[in-house]
């Protein structure tokens, strides 16, 4: 007998689990197909699985998730029939509920639900506040209701664009925006019915914009897809868009044509804000044809009692029923914070002794601290200041004694080497006279010695000439490159030399600097006098930016960089340019020349011997 007992417990258990789970799936089902018939406009269909979802919710009336989702539905429903006091207090309710039980997915759908219909009673500002309040919930709701908004986005500033006096085109370019946006995800996602609902507003965009043509092509492709995806609420809503851009044109006859093929959609679907809509298009183009007593017979005084009048009764109701809302949850958060500020207080006075004795102990070392660290500072500076004196009066000594080092070298080289390389050159033009009767080959050989040590003699000078000095001048430069070059007429008269000088005289580089760069010029000079066939040689000296520029050109029968293997003179160019932190730049081409141009940064000369 127990036996059986706890197998019919046992029975009974697992059929009310089967049977919950079977509802639990039938709920799901039955909402989804009821939001499916309402977003298509089939309103008495998705009224009848708001039925069938009402019968499995007295099953369990302790699911108040279930309910409140029931809730939603039937809130939408009443949007369409326009019944907007309900909608609006059931969504109010939903959503203070869904937030309560952090129902993300919930709150998003109820927040959409809330702009919607905030939308249909003329709110546009206060719909738009509701779609940002979706943002933060994204993740949890569907991308179809995402692009929806970013639709309703559009649509707002479309309205607000046109209620603005003038209108406001900048806003009707972002509605437009918007729309193209949102389309573009319906035709990937072929989400017909939302694909036509765009379209139609897109189209109404640049009706406003005048742009009548593109409103007529594109609210025709609205009419098109509307049909393809069967759906008679968007294809009526396609059709009144139509009969207000034909209005537009003049094309009243057609207009009225073609608001009477929708005005019977929206009577048949029961969608009186739609329905209503389409009787306020029709006024106008009976009033274009200039029939005035058929539009005085329609229910234009019925259209402002359901829309503007209803709408002044309504808006301060709805305030009233957010601020219900909005105060009890703020109440709630008052409540919460008053309990933390009370046992924040009383920790507060019992540290507030501990704190104050704290405060003053610390602030007498503080004080202590401070006269001690002042004072160690003080001695740190008169150190360092002594230190540096120091420093600098070694630096001034080492400096006179490199300096009288430099000028005791100079003499040695001028008065021994230099005069005995000219008793050098005395003694073989001498030999020169004497030798009447030697070879023409000795002869040339004595030249050449007498030749290699005058240069030699100069080279010497241009050396002791930077030796003397700590700093030599672009002055300085310039008059011993004028006289290089005057050396150079005498042995090439052929060639047209030319000095191009245009820099501050004032300033200066390292005389280790100065004579490296001389000396570049030097054998740049000297390769174009020898190797370059050239008829005119151009030096340059000037300043760009903060760089010394030197530069020789000559018209001669350049070379091939690619090819020519660099000799010697260009190799020593480069390291004497990079010993001082500068750099050579050679560009030749065949039968034009070569240019040999020097950089030196000013702020980097900082080189001596």
């Amino acid at each position: 007998m127990k036996n059986v007992f706890f197998l019919s417990c046992f029975l009974f258990i697992a059929h009310s689990f089967a049977q919950k789970t079977n509802n639990n799936s039938l709920f799901k089902d039955y909402l989804e197909k009821g939001f499916k018939y309402h977003d298509n406009r089939k309103l008495d269909s998705s009224r009848y699985f708001l039925n069938k979802i009402d019968s499995l919710i007295k099953l369990h009336p302790k699911d108040s998730s279930s309910f409140y989702q029931k809730e939603l539905l039937e809130a939408s429903l009443f949007v369409r029939e326009n019944k907007m006091d309900d909608a609006i207090k059931k969504l109010l309710r939903a959503n203070h509920f869904f937030k309560e039980k952090k129902d993300s997915a919930n709150i998003g759908l109820s927040l959409y639900k809330l702009g919607v219909a905030n939308y249909y009673v003329n709110r546009r500002l206060k719909a738009g506040e509701y779609f940002d309040e979706v943002i933060p919930y994204k993740k949890f709701v569907s991308k179809r209701l995402l692009t929806r908004i970013h639709q309703n986005y559009g649509t707002i500033n479309l309205e607000v664009g046109l209620l603005s006096k003038p209108k406001n085109r900048t806003l009707i370019f972002k509605a437009i925006k918007s729309y193209e946006e949102a389309i573009k995800i319906y035709k990937e996602e072929n989400w017909l019915m939302e694909h036509a609902l765009a379209t139609s507003l897109l189209a109404e965009c640049y009706n406003q914009l005048e742009d009548f043509d593109t409103a007529l092509h594109l609210i025709n492709k609205a009419i098109l897809i509307a049909r393809k995806a069967k759906n008679k609420s968007q294809e009526g809503f396609a059709l009144i868009k139509k009969t207000t851009i034909l209005g537009q044109k003049k094309k009243y006859k057609e207009a009225l044509k073609t608001i009477q093929i929708a005005k019977p959609i929206f009577i048949k679907l029961k969608d009186k804000p739609t329905y209503l809509y389409s009787l306020n298009e029709e006024k106008k183009i009976l009033f274009g044809l200039g029939k005035f007593k058929d539009a005085s017979i329609l229910s234009d005084t019925i259209y402002k009692v359901a829309i503007k009048n209803y709408d002044t009764r309504f808006v301060d109701k709805v305030s009233e029923m957010e601020v219900k809302y909005k105060t009890t949850e703020k109440e709630k958060e008052i409540a919460q914070q008053k309990e933390q500020l009370l046992t924040k207080e009383l920790e507060i006075k019992n540290r507030n002794l501990y704190a104050i004795l704290l405060v003053a102990a610390l602030l007498i070392l503080g004080i202590i601290s401070f006269s001690f660290y002042k004072r160690n500072q003080l001695k740190r500076k008169q150190l360092q200041k002594e230190i540096d004196l120091k420093d600098a009066l070694s630096t001034i000594k080492t400096q006179n004694r490199l300096q009288e080092q430099r000028l005791r070298i100079s003499r040695d080289l001028h008065d021994n080497i230099g005069s005995q390389l000219t008793f050098i050159i005395s003694s073989i033009d001498n030999l020169k006279y004497i030798s009447k009767d030697a070879s023409d080959k000795l002869k040339e050989k004595l030249s050449n010695i007498s030749s290699f040590t005058g240069d030699t003699i100069h080279q010497l000078r241009d050396t002791i000439w930077a030796m003397n000095k700590n700093e030599v001048s672009v002055e300085d430069l310039h008059a011993r490159v004028l006289s290089y070059v005057e050396k150079a007429k005498t042995v090439r008269p052929d060639i047209n030399f030319k000095v191009n000088y245009s820099i501050d005289k004032n300033l200066s580089l390292t005389s280790f600097a100065g004579m490296n760069i001389f000396r570049v010029l030097q054998e740049a000079i000297n390769n174009a006098i020898k190797y370059a066939n050239a008829t005119s040689i151009d030096i340059n000296l000037n300043k760009k930016d903060n760089h010394f520029i030197a530069a020789v050109i000559d018209n001669g029968i350049g070379f091939n960089i690619t090819k020519v293997e660099l000799g010697n003179g260009l190799s020593n160019m480069e390291k004497r340019m990079s010993k001082i932190g500068g750099k050579v730049v050679i560009n030749s081409n065949e039968e034009i020349g070569t240019d040999i141009t020097l950089k030196l940064n000013i702020e980097n000369t900082a080189y001596d011997v």
